[in-house]
């Protein structure tokens, strides 16, 4: 029998960028507010996927960050689109709109 877990798992690592950079286009937010927004959609992401994601979307130029003081201890590092992400996500926004036409028609729905 197939564990349908493995197929879950691929999906949500596919999605997990494209969902980053939709809360990122609402607004610059630390590493824990992003896993916390995430968590709230149900979309379960630990520190450990997190970090390399968000370095790997800096080195694309997708990202930025900038230090923030904080008044819970030290500097935080806020994340933020770029130009590039910007125009990224909106290429993206297009494909999830095919894919998901698709899936929609040959669901019958």
């Amino acid at each position: 029998m197939l564990d349908v877990s493995n197929a879950k798992s691929q999906m949500r690592k596919g999605m997990l960028d494209y969902c980053i950079l939709l809360l990122l286009k609402r607004q610059a937010a630390y590493a824990s507010d992003i896993i916390q927004q995430l968590k709230e959609a149900e979309l379960l992401v630990v520190e450990g996927t997190l970090y390399p994601l968000l370095t790997r979307l800096k080195k694309d130029g997708l990202l930025a960050y900038e230090w923030q003081e904080s008044t819970q201890g030290p500097p935080r590092k806020y994340y933020r689109l770029t130009d590039t992400g910007l125009q990224f996500l909106k290429e993206l926004d297009l494909a999830w709109t095919e894919i998901s036409t698709t899936i929609s028609l040959l669901k019958g729905t």
